[in-house]
């Protein structure tokens, strides 16, 4: 059985150990907080405005596009309210370009990942909300990698804005050029960097210049099942979408291939999220990974479908995008169409997730795992 992972505690929490984190980014505060920066730099306060407005409503971050700035400040506000904070390592595209997954690298050198996704009605990234992940799901890129650290706010809403640009441009043909969603299902356990995720929510949804003004509704926060941060998302006045992966329906599997159950089992896992669907209206997205000879038997999904029957969720089917070297496979595709047979049959709405992105390492932490092997090869060489 794999030990159970240690929960990192939230860095905003009272004593908390705080990691290299980077540089204070106009992302970080609200708009209040933007105008006391702007004052104290000695500039009048309409200024946050004005970067804000760049930033978040025109998706600029270039100051020589900021001709409302006088040309003697735009420097130094966009160098104290627009620091760098994620720089390009590889942008990938397939699936005819509407598949496009960027590699960054932090300013500590932490390498996370995002990806965005062009439909013919939407335009959706996924981002990530920790640099690695330490849930430790052995089937699982990032989970193998474990933690290196939780992103600020501004780490995560800068994935967000940067892809927003890149669908704004027009490069992801036949779909609208707007971001319309943004789902955290990228590297890490979004909910165990609560205070963040959540502000990084906030800076979402709020209209520009305060944010980017996204529909609430149309944001997905995943989690493994921290039963007590769950309860507390609860209780924000959100109504964004919970998306449980639960991978298994039953404690002795989902022990091992969730290893955060050991703590909080199935039953009290489920039990938070129909709390968090009565909550807030939304209904609850259970995701469930396909793996081959491991969680796919038919008994399984007749459990599932006992288990969510009549209740406010959906099942979304993920069929297993394997990782270099993994013992892990996708479930073949009539077993797939046979367990979505059962659940269906149990009255459980239930799809099977687009398969995006294989040809350009789409599964998350894949990419970050390669460029870490290629480091290694590099100095190996070099040594």
């Amino acid at each position: 059985m794999t030990s159970l992972p240690l929960i990192p505690v939230d860095p905003d929490a009272p004593g908390a150990r705080r990691a290299s984190m980077p540089p204070r980014h106009l992302a970080d505060l609200d708009l209040a907080g933007r105008r006391a920066l702007v004052t104290e730099l000695g500039e009048p306060a309409f200024r946050a405005k004005q970067v804000s407005t760049h930033y978040f409503g025109r998706l600029v971050r270039d100051p020589a596009q900021m001709t409302d700035l006088p040309a003697a400040t735009r420097e130094r506000l966009a160098d104290r309210l627009l620091p760098r904070l994620l720089t390009p390592v590889r942008e990938l595209a397939c699936d005819d370009g509407a598949t496009r997954k960027a590699l960054w690298r932090l300013h500590d050198g932490s390498l996370v990942e995002s990806v965005l996704m062009g439909y013919p009605d939407r335009v959706t990234v996924c981002i990530s909300s920790q640099a690695g992940c330490g849930m430790a799901c052995p089937f699982c890129a990032t989970g193998q990698a474990g933690l290196t650290r939780n992103l600020s706010t501004a780490e995560i809403v800068d994935q967000a804005v940067y892809l927003a640009g890149v669908a704004a441009s027009g490069a992801v043909a036949g779909s609208p050029p707007r971001l319309s969603h943004v789902v955290f299902m990228g590297m890490g356990e979004p909910l165990a960097n609560y205070n963040r995720v959540v502000a990084a929510i906030r800076r979402l949804i709020a209209p520009a210049p305060e944010g980017l003004g996204l529909s609430q509704r149309h944001i997905t926060v995943s989690t493994v099942g921290l039963v007590p941060a769950i309860r507390r998302l609860a209780s924000e006045d959100l109504s964004v979408t919970l998306a449980l992966s639960l991978h298994a329906p039953d404690d002795d599997l989902r022990d091992e291939l969730v290893p955060v159950n050991q703590r909080w089992k199935v039953a009290e896992v489920l039990d938070a999220a129909w709390d968090y669907a009565a909550a807030t209206g939304r209904r609850v997205s259970i995701e469930y990974a396909m793996i081959k000879n491991v969680n796919d038997q038919p008994w399984r999904a007749d459990l599932l479908g006992r288990l969510l029957a009549g209740k406010l969720a959906h099942v979304n089917l993920i069929p297993l995008n394997p990782t270099p070297g993994s013992r892990w496979d996708a479930s073949p595709k009539p077993v797939e169409r046979e367990f979505v047979r059962r659940l269906r049959d149990a009255g459980v709405s239930t799809t099977v997730r687009d398969t995006r992105g294989r040809e350009i390492d789409g599964a998350c932490g894949q990419l970050a795992a390669a460029e870490d092997r290629d480091t290694d090869r590099t100095t190996e060489t070099t040594a």
